[in-house]
């Protein structure tokens, strides 16, 4: 394990540099940074390190000083899926985007660490044992069907292993899952989902909870399996046939267990669930309950904000999922009430196709021709909050400096926290 960089807090600083590698850990190899974290917890270390001309150097650590010590390492490659998914949205990607967007990535660790969603089909039973022996919990899978026969058919996989017997290993080892279906019109819909759900609910609680989310497809689907998008009426009925299940296991397990994504009330042009029957928000990332969170985070810290009117007028931009929620429930209380100035635009996704409607995959350009088709009506656009990366450049790799030298006018990325957002617009 090659060492990146060395914390100054660290009690190795200056003892041990970057570019060292950590040979073992009581005479064991370490395999990366959660094994590193791993090996600390025992009563007594002893770690082995060699400079980058070979030589060793050990170092005894005091029980105390477990943790990471302060060390960053390269964790080396990441394991990388096999399958060949009717849906991969890899797959659907043309060339130029975003380099991490091509990655598809299939490993535990990440899984574990940052709730990345596996289909544990390239898992060894060596990788088995060690998410038993570590306690890599929970980790987050995909199953789409329990059916092997079907889930070989969506994987397009036929060595694809049973998932049944896997996941009841592991949590019958303890290990906490959380599953999710991408539910494909005329594929897994219908009576293979209602087998689906049924069989991972009878792993509860080791598998605590279930998301299904639809299936998103671009425009750039050439030579793809022929797939569609459900219609407002399939999504009004998987949200009935959901909901349906979730009072039998609220009844029968003390959970509601499976939720539908926000997706389909949009789709079905319902309104969300309340706020406390998402109960803990077990798939909140997924999607799931996420429009609920930020209605009721607006509404808890709306009173904060100082009514109009305001010298700014505002241009919100979001993607056409967000839009009916935010047109119906929050913007008439800001213009009406408040007396602010502000329209709410969807944009069309024009770069992936009109099926994508989540603002997250929304692209500079299609944002920066929104912004300018309404350049004479605004002067500061408000950004969605998940359009941008870390280092501030759009999917298609527009930077954010880049769009506002395009537009010439305020530009101000948001927040999950709307009110603090207006704040700090409207100071």
């Amino acid at each position: 394990m090659k060492i990146v960089a060395v914390d100054p807090e660290s009690p190795l600083f200056g003892r041990i540099r970057p570019g060292y590698t950590i040979e073992s850990i009581n005479d064991r190899p370490v395999l990366d940074s959660i094994d590193f974290r791993f090996r600390l917890a025992d009563e007594r270390v002893r770690i082995k390190f060699a400079d980058p001309r070979g030589r060793v150097t050990d170092f005894s650590v005091d029980h105390d000083y477990c943790g990471d010590l302060g060390l960053t390492l390269d964790d080396g490659r990441i394991n990388v899926c096999r399958n060949d998914c009717l849906f991969c949205f890899v797959r659907q990607q043309p060339k130029g985007m975003r380099q991490s967007l091509y990655l598809k990535d299939e490993d535990y660790r990440l899984s574990f660490t940052h709730g990345n969603f596996i289909t544990l089909s390239n898992t060894t039973d060596e990788d088995i044992e060690r998410i038993i022996e570590q306690r890599l919990s929970p980790l987050y899978v995909s199953v789409h069907a329990t059916d092997d026969s079907l889930r070989r058919c969506i994987f397009r996989n036929e060595k694809l292993a049973p998932i049944m017997p896997l996941l009841r290993h592991l949590t019958d080892h303890s290990i906490t899952i959380h599953t999710q279906v991408v539910l494909c019109p005329e594929v897994n819909d219908g009576p293979a989902f209602e087998q689906t759900v049924d069989e991972l609910a009878g792993l509860y609680p080791g598998v605590e909870s279930l998301a299904v989310v639809p299936v998103g497809l671009t425009k750039y689907r050439q030579n793809l399996p022929d797939l569609r998008v459900c219609t407002a009426d399939e999504a009004g009925e998987i949200i009935d046939c959901i909901e349906r299940r979730q009072r039998e296991f609220l009844n029968r397990l003390g959970t509601r267990f499976v939720w539908p994504a926000d997706e389909f009330y949009v789709e079905a042009k319902r309104n969300f669930p309340k706020h406390s029957e998402y109960e803990e928000m077990p798939q909140f990332e997924n999607g799931v309950g996420m429009a609920r969170e930020f209605i009721t985070n607006f509404n808890r810290r709306r009173r904060g904000l100082k009514p109009g009117p305001i010298d700014k007028r505002l241009l919100f931009l979001t993607g056409h999922s967000a839009y009916p929620f935010l047109s119906s429930e929050i913007m008439p209380w800001l213009n009406d009430r408040l007396n602010y100035n502000i329209a709410l635009q969807p944009v069309i996704n024009r770069f992936w196709g009109s099926t994508v409607t989540v603002s997250g995959l929304l692209t500079g350009q299609d944002l920066l021709r929104q912004a300018r088709a309404e350049a004479d009506r605004f002067d500061t656009v408000v950004l969605p909050p998940n359009c941008l990366n870390e280092d501030d450049l759009f999917l298609d790799n527009l930077s954010l400096t880049q769009f506002r030298d395009a537009l010439n006018r305020e530009v101000v990325v948001g927040t999950y926290n709307l009110a603090e957002t207006l704040r700090g617009v409207v100071a």
